[in-house]
């Protein structure tokens, strides 16, 4: 047995950030694989934005720069950004997209710590709200040819060749612009953008992020309340829809492995700042985004309401936790009898 004291270490931010980011790691190497290598480029572009834009506002703000650049939080929000931008979209978008996240969204709230929205999430909502068209443009699956993305991010924006509907895009426009006979099952059989469950390529990069994020489970850099709460009631909700009308609405298998859903699980929804601390508030803040997440999908204008989701709940959650604090110990709970 081992000898006492039973105290962990805390873990430093810069620890928690590097193991995220090499969390992340494996959807980057599937999303590589079928999609090509411009989401490196993204992730690069997105990076030193991140970098500069902290160390300007550090320097702003008379706080140590070196101290603060190196935690990594700034790098997490860039990855982030860049992952769930589609890597064609031209630099400026994704250089505004950042800035938004860490000089608005981060700094101008107090710095880390002190932001109540999710950075990257902020600057994703900003950019598909502005520019609808090219937050849009998602390259072809297979297509991994570089010079024509290169030329995409950098230069010339001549995309037919190379660009598709994401499938939770082409199934949405599919269902509400087809004829009444259109069905679910019918879309996903005669399209080439759709896999054996969920996106054709899309379901392996959900399989990385999965993972990745079954990583920070081990490392107990995350607890398993709002990865499970998201994806459970993800699936119960999409399943549910799909029994009673499977020709109208996409089951689980679908929900789960397109889009983002696994990358939000484990990565966005679990942000420990601008999401809630307590287990019952990060069960029923994680259910929030899954339960707005679908419907938005299914009902909205947007193909993936994951960014909006999140924002919202995170309006809800100073009064989520509020009424989820567990009683004081020694004290009882409200209404016990004395």
């Amino acid at each position: 047995m081992n000898n006492s004291p039973y105290f962990l270490k805390p873990a430093s931010v810069q620890s928690v950030m590097l193991r995220v980011l090499v969390a992340l790691l494996p959807g980057i190497a599937a999303y590589v694989w079928f999609f090509g290598a411009a989401v490196l480029v993204q992730i690069a572009l997105a990076s030193v934005t991140a970098l500069a834009a902290e160390a300007v506002m550090l320097r702003l703000r008379d706080k140590p720069v070196m101290l603060f650049l190196s935690d990594g939080s700034a790098l997490v929000t860039a990855w982030l950004i860049a992952l769930t931008f589609p890597p064609i979209v031209p630099w400026w978008l994704t250089v505004i997209g950042v800035l938004t996240a860490i000089v608005v969204a981060k700094h101008l709230y107090g710095g880390l710590g002190q932001n109540p929205f999710n950075p990257a999430m902020v600057g994703f909502a900003l950019m598909i709200v502005a520019y609808p068209s090219l937050m849009s443009q998602w390259p072809a699956a297979g297509f991994t040819d570089f010079v024509p993305q290169w030329n995409a991010i950098f230069g010339s924006r001549e995309l037919d060749a190379i660009t598709m509907a994401t499938p939770l895009d082409a199934l949405r426009t599919a269902l509400h612009t087809a004829d009444a006979r259109a069905t679910v099952a019918g879309v996903l059989g005669s399209n080439a953008t759709f896999g054996n469950v969920g996106g054709k390529g899309w379901e392996w990069v959900a399989a990385g992020y999965f993972l990745g994020g079954l990583y920070l489970l081990q490392q107990r850099i995350i607890t398993w309340h709002m990865p499970v709460a998201f994806l459970a009631t993800l699936f119960v909700i999409s399943g549910g829809f799909s029994f009673y009308d499977a020709s109208r609405f996409a089951g689980p298998g679908f929900q789960l492995f397109t889009g983002g859903a696994m990358l939000a699980a484990f990565f966005i929804v679990t942000d420990p700042v601008s999401g809630c601390t307590t287990p019952r508030g990060k069960l029923i803040f994680a259910a929030g985004i899954a339960l707005l997440t679908w419907i938005i999908r299914t009902f909205g204008a947007y193909p993936d309401g994951i960014a909006f989701a999140v924002l919202l709940m995170n309006i809800a959650t100073p009064l989520i936790d509020m009424y989820t604090q567990p009683p004081v110990f020694g004290h009882k709970i409200k209404g016990e009898d004395s």
